[in-house]
């Protein structure tokens, strides 16, 4: 009983993330050579126990509820739109094993981004993602 009520709140969780995110991720840009990210990030637990998500709009505004967007935006410039050579935030962690999951949908610089990664914790999350996923 409980887990199928754990089950059905991260499912209405996920569909009102991909809700919310779907007028963001699908509108066109505002020019065709404008560049720039528009991405729906999400972070979840082990096994789905728990998931957020917020959207990223690069180059950064006042206005974002992104935490960090400015330094999130440097990041995936840095990268070149590349998660998997974000330049992240070195650190030693705890040899702990509670994995977390990030994703990656929408668009960098007029290219398709469709990326995910599991990380065996959030502090090993942090040490290669840096301020991407730190929301």
């Amino acid at each position: 009983m409980i887990i199928s009520t754990v089950a059905r709140r991260l499912a209405a969780a996920s569909l009102t993330a991909a809700a919310l995110a779907a007028p963001v991720l699908m509108s066109p840009p505002a020019h065709a050579e404008s560049r720039g990210a528009i991405l729906f990030l999400t972070v979840s637990g082990s096994d789905n126990t728990w998931i957020r998500g917020i959207g990223l709009q690069c180059p950064a505004s006042s206005q974002s509820i992104y935490p960090k967007a400015a330094q999130a935006c440097a990041a995936l410039d840095k990268a070149e739109g590349d998660f998997n050579r974000l330049p992240g935030n070195p650190q030693l962690c705890p040899m702990i094993y509670d994995p977390v999951t990030v994703t990656a949908h929408g668009t960098y610089n007029g290219h398709r981004v469709n990326w995910q990664r599991t990380y065996p914790s959030a502090c090993a999350m942090e040490a290669a993602a840096g301020p991407v996923f730190g929301f």
